[in-house]
């Protein structure tokens, strides 16, 4: 790294940026490490393989959150792509329960066809054309409907968890007035001692271990593409570039969305032999590290990437041993802490999508079909909800003419 850019890293750090990369990375992992676990073993993966595949995906979203980030001084964040896991998952388990399950080498295969797709998607600009048409509105309404589904589970959270969820809510309503940067920080810290305290940390899923790579050759087939590829390159596409345009648009920052799918796309195709199944723009940790929360000059917030960024690589190189330390916190305690440190977004993004009365019918709409949860055809709801939202537009825009 050359001198300057080094100084100047050093000097846009802050402790609230690192705190907001850190929060970032603990939601990213604890929320969705089990569904990975999940699709590497409907492919018969060893306990090698597994390791290897969080070597792949660690490595991976290090190398594209902190180059661009550094480069851009912008905050680039990346993630693996969840409901892809889900997808491969479940269409991993269901060939094996027909008897003609997928191996290790075909997954491969459908992992690098997959990448492939996106990285075509990003080289042609196809994607960020079609971003570029979805009105401001509509992207603020996605991205809250993604966000606010976080937001409600740190509250659902308190059915179960009652004491830890109010002393956390009292934690970050005081640091908020105290220690505005620090708040979720503060929270955390507070929500850790908490649990310590009660002998709920689960050390028992810390195994110390470093990563090794594991290479599979890949193998290719009609049906691996068919029943894999195609259904994980329209779910990332789908449910996870999209929010994660509405999330760089709605925080005010203008990235070339063409070249990091690009990257997304090409790094993907080079880790997937050792299990780097699907990267791409991450929704809800990037307004984690967006926020006013994590820096008050918009300028700064790139460091809470870098820091994030980071993070993952050394949950790449250490493995099962970092994932099993993350997952020693409560479900509960990273349910709330993720919809806290997310009120800022969810608020911002909703104040954005009603803010002109002409889209307001229409992002109300795409709202609400995000906020439900609704999967059709294997395609989660951010996908429905802009649809929906485009329609209402449409519609909207179709009786006005009529009228003329």
């Amino acid at each position: 790294m050359p001198d300057n850019l080094a100084m100047r890293m050093f000097r846009d750090w802050s402790p609230s940026t690192v705190a907001a990369g850190f929060v970032a990375m603990l939601v990213g992992m604890t929320s969705s490490i089990a569904l990975v676990f999940q699709a590497a073993q409907a492919f018969g993966a060893s306990q090698a393989e597994l390791s290897s595949w969080m070597w792949a995906i660690g490595i991976g979203i290090a190398v594209c959150s902190v180059g661009p980030s550094l480069w851009l001084r912008q905050p680039v964040m990346i993630a693996w792509s969840t409901p892809g896991a889900a997808v491969l998952a479940v269409a991993g388990g269901a060939a094996a329960a027909a008897g003609h399950g997928y191996d290790m080498a075909h997954a491969v295969g459908a992992f690098m066809v997959s990448a492939a797709l996106i990285l075509l998607c990003g080289v042609t600009g196809w994607f960020e054309r079609l971003m570029n048409r979805i009105p401001m509105a509509i992207a603020s309404a996605l991205l809250a409907g993604v966000l606010a589904r976080f937001g409600m589970q740190a509250f659902t959270a308190a059915q179960t968890q009652l004491g830890l969820v109010l002393a956390m809510l009292l934690s970050y309503l005081v640091g908020r007035q105290l220690w505005p940067r620090y708040a979720v920080p503060v929270t955390l810290l507070v929500a850790i001692a908490w649990v310590a305290g009660r002998g709920q940390l689960q050390w028992s899923a810390v195994h110390l271990a470093l990563a090794r790579p594991v290479f599979t050759w890949p193998a290719f087939s009609v049906s691996a593409t068919l029943s894999l590829a195609l259904p994980l390159f329209v779910v990332t596409m789908a449910s996870q570039n999209l929010p994660g345009v509405a999330a760089i648009r709605t925080a005010g920052y203008t990235m070339p969305i063409s070249p990091l799918i690009s990257l997304t796309g090409l790094v993907t195709l080079v880790l997937a032999p050792f299990g780097g199944y699907a990267l791409n723009l991450s929704a809800i940790t990037a307004a984690i590290c967006m926020g006013e929360q994590a820096h008050p000059d918009p300028g700064k917030r790139y460091t809470a990437a870098v820091a994030c960024g980071l993070m993952y690589a050394v949950i790449g190189l250490f493995g099962a041993a970092v994932s099993g330390l993350l997952l020693a916190f409560p479900t509960e305690l990273v349910a709330a802490i993720a919809g806290l440190a997310l009120l800022g977004s969810i608020g911002g993004g909703l104040a954005a999508a009603m803010a002109q009365e002409d889209h307001r019918e229409a992002a109300t709409i795409t709202f609400l079909v995000t906020l439900s949860g609704v999967t059709v055809a294997g395609i989660g709801s951010a996908f429905w909800g802009v649809l929906a939202g485009a329609l209402a537009l449409g519609v909207q825009h179709l009786s006005k003419r009529l009228k003329r």
